[in-house]
């Protein structure tokens, strides 16, 4: 289905949307990041904050020794400047996994316990990998048009646009 190639490369995709955002999220104050905007999450904070914890999430269950994430989904980080910290290490956190990816371990299954299901489920790995870059694209998605709403300039998105590893 996939590869670590194709892992490494979506890794570094998510960073370099990341960063993006992050300056963005740094120059908007409190009341803008936090205003409900009408959202799934409500807010753009919100939005980014789920999507920080279920990445947080995801990375505990391919590599158990990464912490999992506490708390409420949309309150992770209290303000834009804590998620700007905490989303950098995560997305250090992703590269660095991406990086070790064996193909083995992508065509196994994986299994873990669902809290909201209250049951161990198992899924086929790479199913599991794609579903967890496409909710990361999802949720900047949800992120670019409250952004574009409010007036600020939104990212660049297109992959094709990714500048090259130098």
């Amino acid at each position: 289905m996939i590869t670590p190639t194709y892992a490494k490369e979506m890794a570094r995709y998510n960073a370099w949307q990341n960063r993006q955002l992050s300056n963005i999220v740094q120059t908007l104050d409190e009341a803008s990041l936090t205003q409900d905007r009408g959202a799934f999450f409500g807010s753009i904070l919100g939005t980014l904050n789920h999507l920080l914890w279920c990445d947080q999430l995801w990375l505990s269950r391919f590599y158990p020794a990464a912490p999992k994430p506490e708390g409420k989904d949309t309150e992770l980080c209290p303000s834009g400047d804590a998620w700007v910290l905490a989303r950098g290490h995560c997305d250090l956190a992703i590269s660095q996994w991406a990086a070790g990816l064996e193909q083995s371990t992508l065509d196994g299954d994986l299994t873990w316990h669902s809290g909201i299901l209250q049951r161990d489920v198992s899924k086929p790995m790479a199913g599991c990998v794609v579903h967890f870059f496409n909710h990361q694209t999802h949720h900047r998605g949800q992120v670019h048009a409250m952004l574009t709403s409010a007036g600020c300039d939104a990212p660049v998105t297109d992959f094709i646009f990714m500048p090259e590893e130098g």
